[in-house]
């Protein structure tokens, strides 16, 4: 992120990340299959997964959600929380990472219909099961958006708040 925010996107080469990293080409292709996975790759969505099916099977799955990302995000340092942000800022900036995040956000959705689908015991292929998946990631997305114009510094509220309208309807 240093040498994108330094040189921009387009001029960072691959051997100078592996440089700055101290490894070599080759190690650096054997955690990321391309360059645009340094920027959108991260661990979070395997903790929301243990943290999703972690929650009690009483909660209705807004609940769940909510409760997952809360238990994954309340935790995070405040440097980690900039380097979200400064990911999101670059995504924005960037057309072949816009593109490449769209493909990241398809994979989320598909991870979570599956996530859903297993809480609730249906398929998930369902199409309501697809649409539910599909608004959380709209709101994930809307959050996103909002956070960058408004710089609030504070993610997870703007998120939270989110899923708060989505879970009361959307009233406008």
């Amino acid at each position: 992120m240093r040498l994108f925010m330094a040189q921009g996107y387009a001029d960072t080469t691959v051997d100078q990340i592996a440089d700055a990293a101290e490894v070599s080409p080759s190690t650096f292709f054997r955690y990321f299959p391309t360059k645009e996975d340094v920027v959108l790759g991260d661990d979070y969505d395997a903790a929301m997964v243990v943290a999703f099916r972690a929650q009690p099977p009483g909660l209705t799955p807004m609940q769940a959600i909510r409760a997952a990302i809360r238990a994954t995000f309340a935790d995070m340092p405040p440097d980690a929380l900039a380097r979200q942000r400064a990911r999101m800022q670059l995504v924005k900036a960037v057309p072949e990472l816009r593109a490449a995040a769209m493909d990241d956000y398809t994979r989320s959705m598909r991870l979570l219909a599956e996530l859903l689908a297993e809480r609730l015991g249906r398929e998930p292929d369902e199409f309501p099961v697809q649409v539910f998946a599909g608004a959380v990631v709209g709101v994930a997305l809307a959050a996103m958006q909002s956070e960058l114009e408004q710089s609030t510094d504070n993610f997870t509220s703007v998120l939270d708040r989110g899923f708060e309208l989505l879970e009361s309807g959307l009233p406008l």
